[in-house]
């Protein structure tokens, strides 16, 4: 038994700090570590020794500033993760280790409004098809990161809007895909997913305060604040699609009228330009043909970013994030809708938090949102367990956690 306060205790808990630190960077370096963790180069530098010895870690040999170091990791025996978006369209999974290393993905089209039960089905087929070809036992999978798009209760763990996705109506997706893969989900919607996805992976990395604008079939924010990914008590916190910008504007599906999102959404965009381009124009061909010099295509692509700007405008004076980051088809096309936004940001929001403010393309394109999940999993499970269930691999004990 372990004793508050005494060395034990003591000993455990800095193992798990150094464990935290390592899953949440993917690879540090052993004074990264001792930075990070505020602990001593020595006491660092014993508790690596341990973690490599039991299995948990793995140390290869690097450079740091011209100087030799060693870098370290989670070990790939240390079990894998398991990445899942489902998008309005489309259906992605990702299947990563606790380096912070994709093994395999894969992406196939899907009408997620239709059918949860559809939706569901096709996820499991995928997920278990992927970890067959990454060659490692399910038992090994730790845990399921889940994306859905659309705000999740905090409460009843359900979508908190049925007009977003009406085929899943009273469905809590954690329940639901937890009970046929056997792991724990966890699970959060597309925009927080590409935020930590672009924070650990992207355009985010090693800003503290930022902002993921995902444009699609509607507008969401992931929001980051201090580092971590900012929810609100109800999980609709980053709603920004849903700023009223003209009282007299279109009905949105919120009930309201105006809203950002009835002049930037997919939704609303395409059927000013299908007249001239055809009934199956998608934002990605919106964006190809606004780079090849379509004028109705830029115009409409200015007109969405000066709009958007309008809503990141007043993130600004609300939080004072200090990076903007977009995502979804509409990042491609980098400065003709980049510029717009940073106009609107200069006209609208407060000078000094404009003149903070970065704008910028998300580095992710269509993964952000299932390297999220990953990254989901690997912010929330937890180092205790980690840690007994490398020993419990490597012949302490026969059983394991989650399986």
């Amino acid at each position: 038994m372990e004793t508050p306060g005494s060395q034990t205790s003591l000993h455990r808990a800095n193992l798990e700090r150094v464990v935290r630190a390592v899953r949440m960077a993917g690879s540090l370096t052993q004074a990264e570590i001792a930075r990070s963790t505020g602990l001593s180069a020595a006491t660092v530098s014993n508790i690596v020794r341990e973690l490599k010895d039991s299995g948990t870690v793995e140390v290869t040999p690097t450079s740091a500033g011209g100087r030799r170091a060693r870098s370290v990791s989670l070990s790939g025996d240390a079990g894998i993760v398991i990445g899942v978006d489902f998008g309005h369209t489309h259906l992605r999974v990702a299947v990563g280790n606790l380096a912070h290393q994709v093994l395999a993905e894969e992406s196939e089209p899907l009408d997620v409004d239709a059918s949860s039960a559809e939706g569901f089905d096709r996820a499991e087929q995928l997920v278990k098809r992927l970890i067959e070809a990454t060659g490692i036992g399910p038992d090994k999978v730790i845990g399921v990161g889940l994306g859905v798009p659309g705000p999740i209760d905090v409460s009843s763990g359900t979508l908190g809007s049925t007009s977003i996705l009406p085929g899943w109506s009273g469905i809590n997706p954690s329940q639901e895909l937890s009970a046929r893969l056997g792991v724990p989900v966890y699970v959060d919607n597309d925009a927080n997913l590409g935020a930590l996805g672009e924070m650990v992976w992207g355009a985010g990395r090693g800003v503290r305060d930022l902002a993921y604008i995902k444009v699609a079939s509607g507008v969401g924010a992931g929001l980051v604040i201090d580092g971590q990914i900012y929810r609100g008590p109800g999980g609709t916190a980053g709603e920004i699609g849903h700023i009223t910008l003209d009282e007299s504007g279109p009905v949105c599906r919120c009930g309201n009228r105006g809203c950002l999102e009835t002049f930037a959404a997919a939704r609303y965009v395409l059927p000013l330009l299908q007249p001239g381009h055809g009934p199956d124009l998608t934002m990605e061909r919106v964006v190809q043909l606004a780079r090849e010099g379509d004028p109705g295509c830029r115009r409409v692509i200015a007109d969405v970013g000066r709009h958007i700007g309008s809503g990141v405008a007043n993130l600004c004076n609300l939080l004072n994030p200090s990076r903007v980051v977009l995502g979804g088809d509409l990042a491609e096309a980098g400065e003709l809708v980049l510029a717009p936004i940073r106009d609107s940001v200069s006209r609208y929001a407060i000078p000094s938090a404009a003149r903070q403010l970065a704008v910028a393309p998300g580095a992710l394109g269509g993964r952000a949102e299932v390297l999220g999940a990953l990254a989901l999993v690997l912010s929330e499970m937890g180092d205790s367990t980690l840690l007994d269930n490398t020993r419990q691999a490597n012949g302490r004990a026969t059983t394991h956690a989650f399986i």
